[in-house]
């Protein structure tokens, strides 16, 4: 099984590192970062890269793709010659799959018309005007399509469909390998828990960036 994993620039890094080292445990899997060019790809904060090994056109056709979100995806939604390997890749996928706002170039590749998704709680209602039904369910499965909601519910999605993949026994062992027992220390997660305060700055863009 091929999982490609789409970079560009200005990425959020735990949106494709959190699934790649949940996902690249699948038995037989091989795990590729893609790009429009080879080489490295550099983060939202510019500090972190990882390394594309192969161009767009190199993967034609994965059985699994999956497009990080971050704040570089805003420069990507008209960017056809990546919305067209989206289109072509999902024509022949298994799994087609996003984490955060990743799902919103899938939207705009047309690939979640009428289907149930979901994206950060700041980028929800981005996705409804792309033809798709946003929800705020941190991980949300439409046929092959999967979605996940903001940075670190990638991990969930990638045990969610590991166990869909290779069975519930094997995605608990690499639940229990990876030590994924989150018990953050503040129950802020989502804008249902955090002070209202809080997630009306990040609405309002008031709040100075993390980025």
């Amino acid at each position: 099984m091929q999982i490609a994993i789409v970079l560009f620039d200005r990425f959020t890094a735990l949106d494709a590192v959190g699934p790649y080292e949940i996902l690249s445990r699948a038995p037989g899997a091989e795990t590729v970062f893609v790009a429009e060019r080879t080489g490295a790809v550099r983060n939202d904060s510019g500090s972190l890269a990882l390394v594309a090994d192969r161009t767009l056109d190199d993967v034609p056709a994965p059985d699994l793709l999956l497009v990080p979100g971050g704040p570089g995806q805003s420069d990507q939604m008209e960017n056809e010659n990546l919305l067209g390997w989206l289109r072509a890749a999902d024509a022949t996928s298994t799994w087609t799959t996003s984490v955060c706002t990743g799902s919103l170039l899938l939207a705009a590749a047309g690939l979640l018309d009428g289907r149930r998704a979901t994206s950060h709680w700041l980028a929800l209602d981005m996705l409804g005007t792309y033809g798709a039904e946003p929800t705020g369910e941190r991980v949300v499965l439409d046929g092959k399509y999967v979605t996940a909601a903001g940075v670190s519910s990638g991990i969930d999605m990638g045990l969610t469909l590991l166990g869909r993949i290779a069975g519930d026994e094997h995605a608990r062992a690499v639940q229990l390998l990876t030590e994924y027992d989150p018990r953050p220390p503040y129950d802020a997660g989502s804008p249902e828990k955090a002070p209202a305060a809080l997630v009306e700055e990040f609405r309002t863009g008031s709040r100075f960036s993390l980025r």
